[in-house]
């Protein structure tokens, strides 16, 4: 019902919702469709259908499939983790009933022993929806939207008009500057290159503009990697060190 994740700024993922469609060129090489992919080749009937060859690779199909089983999972989680909520999907997909988004946040409501993490490529969606159903703006959940270039810098405006307590950025993957990049009401920035056999480069002047960006805005500033082909040979320094920091209501928690 839920995977330990290798994801640097994250424990586990959860995945009520399953499938996505590609949108911008930030989706073009996503790794949850080779996931995807290969769960389906496994015989995992949840990821039946989502995907489909296109030249060598494998592509969303737009179908989205909800899993009502995996709903209740955080509950049995005594612990308390970093939850990245829909790794495999986007809960605000325009396929997502709001009132299967309701049921999410009743979850997350339930168990404010754990920070939820909601990352999204249609924050217009996710701030109709919160707002049209009235959903409580929770401490410990933080929502997100993935900024890949400039194209898609009006998704920061999406996400200021949403009620929430922690909001966040994910320029990941990074495939432009975003030296524009408004940071006014957003807590944290992750910042990452994109893996994987058709790994588009990153520039170090993409990341500098962003960091300083953050220092500017008060806002948390946290380096995932750099990427590429081999992206654990690459690794995640910048400037010699890790950059860590986690967002804190409207300031940060500086890297140690």
């Amino acid at each position: 019902m839920a995977q330990t994740s290798t994801i640097e700024w994250t424990d586990v993922t959860w995945n009520p919702v399953a499938g996505c469609l590609v949108i911008t060129p930030g989706c073009t090489n996503c790794y949850a469709m080779r996931m995807a992919a290969r769960l389906e080749a496994m015989g995992v009937a949840k990821y039946e259908g989502l995907t489909r060859k296109s030249g060598k690779r494998y592509v969303w199909t737009g179908k989205i499939r909800l899993d009502e089983a995996s709903l209740e999972a955080p509950l049995k989680w005594r612990k308390p983790r970093k939850v990245f909520v829909n790794s495999m999907s986007d809960l605000f997909h325009p396929d997502v009933p709001a009132d299967f988004v309701a049921k999410v946040w009743s979850v997350m409501e339930r168990t404010p022993q754990h920070t939820y993490q909601i990352l999204t490529k249609r924050p217009d969606r996710m701030r109709d929806v919160i707002t049209s159903l009235d959903l409580p703006a929770l401490e410990h959940v933080w929502l997100g939207t993935s900024v890949e270039d400039a194209a898609v810098l009006l998704r920061l405006d999406d996400l200021r008009e949403t009620p929430a307590i922690v909001r966040f950025v994910s320029f990941e993957p990074l495939i432009g500057s975003v030296a524009g990049a408004n940071l006014d009401g957003i807590h944290w920035a992750i910042v990452g290159g994109e893996s994987g056999p058709r790994a588009r480069p990153m520039e170090e002047s993409w990341v500098d503009e962003i960091r300083l960006n953050c220092l500017t805005a008060g806002t948390a500033f946290f380096f995932k990697q750099w990427g590429g082909k081999n992206k654990k040979a690459a690794g995640r320094l910048l400037h010699g060190r890790e950059w860590n920091e986690l967002p804190r209501e409207g300031s940060y928690i500086p890297a140690e």
